[in-house]
């Protein structure tokens, strides 16, 4: 995977880290030893970040032909329009098929390229109204933390950057090869509450002394097990309707809901890692029939348990492939 990521003078250097910090642990850890990633600017040469450090040995735009994918890192303020050119370079690329992303205030040049009209997005939550001037046909979304359509893909603000990007990890080499990334890096591997592979909301983490907090440890050693909101609620010593409202405050979503990203993301893993059938798989993770675990699954993210299973199964193998030469 070739991934190039536009540098630019008074980028900070958090959103310039971001991307190559969360694609190159790939690389390190062994994972997948032909992820690389190349800064790029308007012309060769360098750029000063806002810290005032200057960074050389940036590659000019001809690094668009190389990459796989592209990324925005971020955006100048005072926020002034993309250039005909690069405008022009980014349509280019993506004609050809190469997705672009724009991390945070990224999104503004990517909707300046055109590439949202009438679709759905987001950027930094204090840049909302500014976007929504800039671009009235696209419809923000500040409660997500990055809405992926497959050729564009646009994240909220600052450390959003790093879910987004474990997100392209995820959607290309799997749930377990984002989560051993993440783990290095010691942040959460997937922030998830919506729509995966297309939009990711942010669950609060609660406090580890909360009832709510041990309810869930308890529930996620039992995914197998009948866990309705009733049964939960009795766990945490609450009524339904505190228990609920409790529950909404400390997670920023259902029970229900909850259970069943717990259940969907086991799922994914055991897909990836085992070679269990879908029906031992629908089992364990308590979907009870191997009919319910598909319906739930297509839902969620717009393809088959086996499907998904052998495209990852592809992946791994050519990351093994790539691994021995």
């Amino acid at each position: 995977m070739r991934i190039a990521v536009y540098a630019f003078d008074t980028i900070t250097m958090f959103h310039l880290a971001a991307p190559l910090m969360v694609f190159g642990e790939v690389g390190r850890l062994g994972l997948a030893p032909d992820w690389e990633t190349r800064l790029w600017s308007d012309r060769p040469g360098g750029v000063r970040t806002a810290e005032g450090y200057s960074i050389g040995d940036v590659a000019g735009p001809s690094t668009l032909d190389w990459a796989d994918i592209v990324v925005i890192p971020s955006w100048p303020l005072p926020l002034s329009p993309i250039s005909e050119q690069l405008r022009t370079r980014l349509s280019n690329a993506h004609s050809r098929g190469t997705p672009i992303v724009g991390l945070c205030l990224g999104a503004f040049a990517v909707a300046d390229a055109g590439f949202l009209d009438g679709r759905s997005a987001v950027t930094h939550w204090e840049m909302m109204p500014a976007l929504a001037e800039r671009h009235p046909s696209i419809r923000l979304d500040e409660s997500v933390l990055y809405i992926d359509h497959g050729d564009v893909m646009t994240s909220a603000g600052t450390a959003s950057s790093i879910d987004a990007c474990l997100h392209l990890v995820r959607k290309h080499l799997g749930s377990a090869v984002a989560t051993r990334v993440a783990r290095s890096l010691v942040v959460a591997p997937h922030r998830e509450g919506g729509q995966a592979q297309y939009i990711e909301r942010p669950l609060a983490e609660p406090a580890s002394d909360t009832a709510v907090a041990k309810v869930l440890e308890w529930a996620l050693g039992r995914l197998d097990e009948h866990l309705s909101v009733d049964r939960l609620a009795v766990q945490a010593r609450m009524s339904r309707r505190n228990f609920v409202r409790q529950f909404r405050l400390s997670t920023g979503t259902t029970p229900a809901r909850w259970v069943l990203e717990q259940r969907l993301g086991e799922a994914r893993v055991l897909l990836e890692t085992t070679d269990w059938s879908i029906e031992a798989i629908a089992v364990a993770c308590g979907f009870g029939s191997a009919v319910t675990f598909r319906q739930n699954f297509v839902s969620a993210f717009a393809t088959t348990p086996s499907s998904y299973r052998k495209q990852f199964a592809d992946t791994l193998a050519m990351v093994a492939s790539t691994a021995h030469h």
